[in-house]
């Protein structure tokens, strides 16, 4: 006969990952980034389509602190990850590990080049309030190239490797019937 968790355990292990399922850390990170997500994407499909407007500039005014905090979460979320992947379902296959580097690489990279291109550009960075970065007279031209010539296009790879993983995501549930999707939700 299977037992109960006792009342002393429940609560704690609803937090951490386990086979059957992601915990509540690890399914909030990933749908508040989800959300955030969506929103960054927003902005810059706006800009995209229709220009520097007053919706443009509504959705991608937040553009910069998003991207900080974005990236702080995700540096959070690998770690909370890594403390857990013991706890986690099996071996993933080679495909979906794959899929979770890129996704983690681009989620890296991405701000970390903006980060760069901000520090090399002379201009201040404060996200809510806080000093990371002060005002320069100079510019540093190395630091604002890599980001000036990839993200645009690494954003917009991490765009098209996020559908991708939400589509394989549902293909899993779809087509294999497995609950690929059901122990993040």
């Amino acid at each position: 006969m299977i037992r109960p968790p006792s009342r002393e355990t429940a609560p704690r292990a609803a937090w951490l990952d386990t086979p059957e399922r992601y915990g509540r850390v690890s399914r909030g990170f990933h749908w508040l980034m989800a959300a955030l997500f969506a929103w960054q994407f927003a902005g810059a499909l706006l800009y995209v389509t229709i220009g520097d407007t007053a919706l443009t500039r509504l959705v991608g005014g937040s553009h910069f602190t998003l991207g900080f905090t974005l990236f702080v979460l995700v540096l959070l979320r690998g770690a909370w990850g890594l403390a857990n992947r013991r706890r986690r379902h099996g071996a993933p296959g080679r495909a979906a590990t794959a899929g979770h580097a890129l996704i983690y690489l681009l989620m890296i990279l991405i701000p970390s080049l903006a980060l760069l291109r901000q520090y090399g550009s002379g201009k201040p960075f404060a996200p809510y309030g806080i000093p990371l970065m002060p005002a320069r007279e100079t510019k540093i031209a190395w630091m604002m190239l890599p980001a000036d010539l990839f993200h645009y296009w690494l954003g917009f790879t991490l765009l098209a490797a996020v559908i991708g993983h939400a589509a394989i995501a549902v293909l899993h549930r779809r087509l294999w019937n497995e609950p690929v999707l059901q122990r993040m939700t």
